[in-house]
């Protein structure tokens, strides 16, 4: 979420009550329990693979995210945003509903879970630099530095683990990289404009109609062979990562401020590391708990890094 930080920088100008009215230490905790959401979005997918292809998990996952969000607009009686805000709310959508979990999850049919968080590790410094391009703040000498620190180990990581070449799953992850960047800065300054979760709820509505014909597509031609990991893997990433991960990830960013917030999601790769060997009982080889550690530290670095 370091694209908030750059893009929104004062975002408690918000002046909705719902995303502004919780003491600190409620905000803390529901900014955690983003995170904790956000560090088993792939192992649910891995699940998920079980019983899905990849185009279904993805049409249907964010289906009944929409769905959800849906529901929750509706019994709040949330306005349509302004005509002008749609076009942000595209971009949002295209990079965090679709692209990112489509990218991850055709990645995920070649890579592990383990290999895979430490790649998307690299998330926060990506988004991050879409930010500066897109607000025209310019990040310090020591921000760019620790940046492309972090650019290096992870490339560094892939090229190891690939062999010396980057495989398909790897170009995948990269590309999700990229599609997830420009979500979560454009993201970031709708934040400024309405209350976060609510950024994340019209985008899923935006992609409802798509994903519901994707859906029926998907499933019609990809094989589906129902077990508890897959429905399991299912639910989660629908109403666990894409809409709960995210509805209290914003509203606990809104309550504690977005570089505390950010803070807490430096610990989403390793989180997701144990549970890449928990649930999944993949073995880490020795260099993914060390590329993460170093990727953890590039992050704090720009985290604290002043913008000149």
């Amino acid at each position: 979420m370091t694209a908030q930080d750059s893009a929104t920088h004062s975002s408690t100008i918000a002046v909705e009550a719902p995303d502004t009215a919780s003491p600190p230490t409620r905000g803390t905790l529901l900014a955690g329990l983003g995170v904790l959401a956000f560090s088993l979005t792939f192992p649910s997918t891995a699940w998920g693979l079980e019983s899905f292809g990849p185009w279904s998990l993805v049409a249907v996952r964010s289906a009944l995210a929409a769905l959800i969000a849906g529901a929750f607009l509706l019994a709040l009686r949330v306005p349509l945003p302004a005509r002008r805000h749609w076009a942000g709310l595209a971009v949002v959508a295209g990079g965090v509903v679709v692209g990112f979990p489509l990218l991850t999850t055709l990645a995920l049919q070649t890579s592990t879970t383990s290999h895979a968080a430490v790649v998307v590790g690299l998330l926060p410094l990506t988004t991050a630099a879409f930010a500066a391009i897109r607000t025209g703040r310019r990040p310090s000498r020591t921000f760019w530095i620790a940046a492309v620190s972090g650019a290096v180990v992870v490339l560094a990581f892939t090229l190891q683990q690939s062999g010396g070449a980057l495989s398909t799953g790897d170009l995948y992850l990269f590309g999700a990289l990229l599609v997830c960047a420009a979500g979560y800065t454009e993201g970031g300054r709708l934040a400024t404009l309405m209350p976060g979760w609510q950024v994340i709820g019209w985008a899923l509505i935006l992609c409802l109609p798509l994903m519901l014909v994707g859906s029926v597509l998907a499933l019609s031609f990809e094989p589906v062979h129902l077990n508890a990991h897959g429905v399991a893997g299912l639910i989660w990433v629908a109403a666990g990562s894409t809409f709960f991960g995210l509805y209290v990830w914003y509203r606990g960013m809104a309550a504690i401020g977005i570089p505390k917030a950010s803070q807490l999601q430096l610990a989403q790769p390793l989180l997701t590391l144990v549970w890449s060997v928990t649930l999944l009982g993949e073995s880490l080889s020795p260099a993914a708990p060390l590329a993460a550690a170093a990727v953890l530290v590039c992050i704090a670095v720009t985290q604290r890094a002043k913008s000149s």
